[in-house]
């Protein structure tokens, strides 16, 4: 370990360590990966390694809980983005945030869906709650931009329109990374529109 390696601040350090991990995990099975390749990924030790991230779990874990965060405040701050015209529907903007992350961070992606779902607990139970974040959010998003058309949701509709957006964002973004021609705009039109004809039949009547 170099001297510059041992004077960084202990969580610049652990970010390296996670990004080098991230890259490790997103290429092999989590079974198969070995703290070994994360430490050569990082150039850095495996005793440096355990010492700010511990186990191979815990570095998964440390993985799954970053990228995720990231996810999350991509989407939170396109919704809330003060400067974005008045006209342009939130929905569609968070979603298309979702879409960029997903092609702009692939590995971030294979981690999060393509690795931590498939193995079970603790990882998959990871995704699940910061995947009800986002549903959680979604949904209050959806309330509020539905009271002057359709009168208040209940709580149930709009938690379950919210997971419709949510499951349909996470099926399409396999498709986008696999079809280039495809765009985060032309997806997130897709499942907007998906999500507000769930809508439809509470428009009130007309008089």
């Amino acid at each position: 370990m170099t001297t510059k390696q041992r004077r960084l601040p202990r969580g610049v350090r652990e970010q390296q360590l996670i990004d080098a991990a991230v890259s490790v995990f997103s290429r092999g099975d989590y079974r198969t990966v070995s703290v070994d390749e994360i430490a050569a990924a990082a150039g850095t030790s495996k005793p440096t390694v355990y010492h700010h991230l511990g186990s191979k779990e815990r570095i998964f874990v440390a993985c799954v809980r970053r990228e995720m965060e990231r996810l999350v405040e991509a989407v939170r701050s396109a919704v809330h983005d003060p400067h974005a015209p008045r006209d342009e529907d939130p929905l569609r903007r968070g979603i298309q945030a979702f879409f960029t992350f997903v092609v702009d961070h692939r590995e971030s992606w294979t981690v999060l869906y393509r690795r931590a779902a498939v193995q079970g607990e603790p990882f998959a139970g990871e995704t699940a709650r910061m995947r009800d974040r986002v549903t959680a959010e979604v949904a209050e998003l959806i309330t509020s931009c539905t009271q002057s058309d359709y009168g208040t949701l209940e709580p149930r509709d709009a938690q379950l329109l919210a997971r419709v957006a949510v499951s349909t964002a996470d099926a399409f973004a396999d498709w986008l990374l696999d079809h280039p021609d495809e765009t985060p705009d032309t997806m997130a039109g897709h499942v907007t529109a998906l999500t507000w004809s769930h809508l439809s039949a509470r428009r009130p009547a007309s008089s």
